[in-house]
């Protein structure tokens, strides 16, 4: 420790940088996970995370920040805000069964690079101010327990979604993380303030949300249109109803959206329409389209064939029109086995509606 160094005014002036980053919040927690462990653990051993094998692949490694990057002290968490200016009205979106609904957060740039980039500018900025030291950047891409170092930094509390609320911005903000070797003075968890509130949970579409803070990821929408590669079950499909990526349902209902705010950042500005846009005129993008129109964006890395997958459950669960039949038909010798089992799927629901 360097006796040199005002760790409490160094953590103000962290906050301070921070802001002028666009961060809503900074704040500092220990790397004690122990109370978050067992959780962990268990939900792993209930095979809730389906094919995520690398939740359990890293080990403690996730519950342990020490053990990540040797020599941290302490963790510096910050969140930033994605609500996008202009987007259509979410449920509007949902209700309308021929466009296809986009959770909201991956309608502009792809955040993993923005919050990367914010991170890394604030962790140079306190090197300029305290000479070299040891850190290391996170966002969503590491083993982290993001939601419980939040929590205990005091950004907010675990919704009974999983997900971590705050009172000045509901849950439509991303995390992010810089792990560091300074000992900073920590910050004050928040009170939980869900009350007797199950919204969240009467919503889910396949209610993947089990129990209060008890979520089984492989009925998740999220999961199962963004991280399963495989085939969609097929009872699970027609409660996906036209959410290709993603799922917002949980947080829409929850009282405390109420209060997020509408995002500065330019790069989550809506980008190709993917607020408001046709199943059918998605389900046209060949693989180049693809590439060319969601370079940069988070959908990316699911691949074209995955898209094709989501958007055929969507058109399969869409009302019967000329429309949807042609772009179904159109993909129906789809090079990829499982594309045409989605297509055939959807063709199928279409003749027995009929």
């Amino acid at each position: 420790m360097n006796s040199a160094i005002d760790y409490k005014a160094l953590r103000d002036d962290i906050r301070r940088w921070g802001a002028e980053l666009g961060f809503q919040q900074l704040a500092v927690a220990d790397c004690d996970l122990s109370h978050a462990e067992p959780r962990l653990a268990e939900w792993l051993a209930l095979g809730w995370h389906g094919d995520m094998d690398y939740m359990a692949r890293h080990g403690v490694k996730r519950s342990r920040p020490a053990e990540l990057v040797p020599g941290t002290l302490r963790v510096i968490a910050a969140r930033l805000d994605y609500t996008p200016p202009s987007a259509r009205e979410s449920w509007a979106v949902i209700h309308d069964d021929a466009r296809a609904f986009i959770s909201r957060y991956a309608t502009g740039r792809d955040y993993h690079k923005v919050l990367r980039g914010k991170l890394q500018k604030l962790a140079s900025r306190i090197g300029a101010a305290v000479g070299e030291y040891r850190y290391r950047v996170f966002t969503d891409s590491a083993p982290v327990m993001e939601v419980a170092l939040a929590e205990k930094a005091g950004l907010g509390w675990r919704g009974k979604h999983t997900l971590l609320l705050n009172r000045e911005g509901g849950s439509a903000f991303f995390l992010g993380e810089i792990y560091t070797d300074l000992p900073l003075p920590v910050d004050t968890p928040q009170a939980e303030h869900c009350g007797s509130c199950v919204r969240c949970i009467d919503i889910c579409p396949t209610q993947a949300i089990v129990a209060p803070y008890r979520l089984d990821a492989r009925r998740c929408i999220s999961y199962l249109t963004i991280e399963l590669k495989g085939s969609i079950p097929e009872e699970l499909r027609p409660l996906i109803g036209n959410r290709v990526y993603g799922c917002d349902d949980c947080q829409l209902v929850c009282p405390w959206n109420r209060f997020a705010r509408i995002t500065e950042e330019e790069d989550f500005a809506v980008r190709n329409g993917l607020d408001d846009v046709a199943l059918a005129e998605l389900f046209a993008w060949d693989e180049a389209a693809f590439a060319s129109r969601l370079a940069g964006s988070a959908i990316l890395r699911i691949g074209h064939e995955r898209w094709l997958r989501n958007i055929a459950v969507g058109l399969g669960n869409a009302r019967t029109t000329p429309e949807v039949l042609a772009a179904l038909r159109s993909r129906a010798g789809h090079p990829s086995a499982l594309v045409r089992e989605h297509v055939g799927w959807a063709l199928a629901r279409h003749a027995a509606a009929a």
